[in-house]
C-alpha cells in the first residue's frame, strides 16, 4: 500500500469515524468487536465492510503502527496491538479527522528526525511540514495549529526535544526525539512501515537500516547480516497479519 492510497483510506469520509473510534479504543486499551464497529459506519457501507476489513487493518498498521489482531479464531473480537509503541495519551482531542492527523503528525515528525540524522533544524522542519501533502489536503487542521501542536504539545509531552544548535550565532534551534519517543518507539519500528509506504524494502535505506538494527538489537548489523537474520527481523516483527 503506497502513501497516496493510505491517505485515501484513513481520510475516507465513510471510514473516518471508525478510524477515530478505533484510536479511542486503542488509547483505552480496550478490545473491539465487529458488532461494535458496524454501527459506526454509514448504512450504505456496512454490507461491504467485512470485505474491506483487511484494507482497514493494513492502513491502521501502516498509518498508526497499530495491528488489529483477532483474539480468537472462532469469534469476531479483536485487540489493538501497538507495533510502534506510541501511546499518544494526553495529547489527542478534537473531532475525528483532527485525531487522525495529530497521530500522523507525530509519526511524520519522528520519521523526519530519524531520516535527517536524528535531528532536524527548526527551519527545515517548518518547510517540510508546510509541504506535507496530508496536512495540505485537510480542512480540519492547518499549518499554524499543526505547528503549535509540534512545538508546544509534543515538546511538553516529551515526544520531542527542542534545543539551541550548539555554537549557533545568531541562535538557531533544532528538534530531536524526546525521552518519551525513545521509551515508546524505536528507529526500526519507524523505518519498516516508512519503507512499505514508499513501495520499497527497509534495506533500500542501508545506512538508516543498519543504524536502526544496531539501536534495536544492540548488535553490529554485520554480525546479523552474515547469518541472514536482517530480513527476518523486519519481516517477523513488523508485518501485519492478514485475517
Amino acid at each position: 500500500m503506497l502513501f497516496s492510497h493510505l491517505q485515501n483510506v484513513l481520510l475516507n469520509a465513510k471510514l473516518c469515524k471508525l478510524v477515530s473510534f478505533l484510536l479511542h479504543k486503542y488509547q483505552k486499551k480496550e478490545q473491539v468487536t465487529m458488532k461494535e464497529m458496524l454501527p459506526v459506519l454509514p448504512h450504505d457501507y456496512r454490507n461491504n465492510f467485512p470485505l474491506n476489513f483487511w484494507e482497514l487493518c493494513e492502513s491502521m498498521y501502516l498509518g498508526f503502527g497499530i495491528k488489529i489482531r483477532k483474539v480468537n479464531h472462532s469469534g469476531n473480537t479483536y485487540e489493538l496491538v501497538p507495533i510502534w509503541g506510541l501511546t499518544c495519551s494526553g495529547i489527542l482531542d478534537g473531532n475525528d479527522e483532527r485525531i487522525i492527523l495529530k497521530i500522523n503528525i507525530i509519526i511524520f515528525v519522528l520519521s523526519l528526525i530519524f531520516i535527517e540524522g536524528n535531528r532536524i533544524s527548526e527551519e527545515d522542519l517548518t518547510q517540510k511540514v508546510k509541504r506535507w501533502d496530508m496536512l495540505a489536503q485537510s480542512e480540519h487542521i492547518h499549518f499554524e495549529e499543526a505547528w503549535k501542536f509540534i512545538t508546544e504539545d509534543l515538546v511538553r509531552e516529551d515526544y520531542l526535544m527542542y534545543r539551541q544548535i550548539a555554537n549557533s550565532d545568531p541562535a538557531r534551534y533544532e528538534f530531536l526525539w524526546g525521552p518519551r519517543a525513545h521509551a515508546e518507539n524505536s528507529k526500526l519500528k519507524v523505518l519498516v512501515p516508512m519503507a512499505h509506504l514508499n513501495g520499497t524494502d527497509p534495506k533500500s535505506y542501508p545506512e538508516l537500516y543498519e543504524e536502526a538494527l544496531k539501536a534495536e538489537l544492540g548488535i553490529e548489523p554485520g554480525f546479523l547480516r552474515n547469518r541472514g537474520y536482517c530480513s527476518k527481523v523486519s519481516m517477523n516483527l513488523f508485518s501485519p497479519e492478514k485475517k
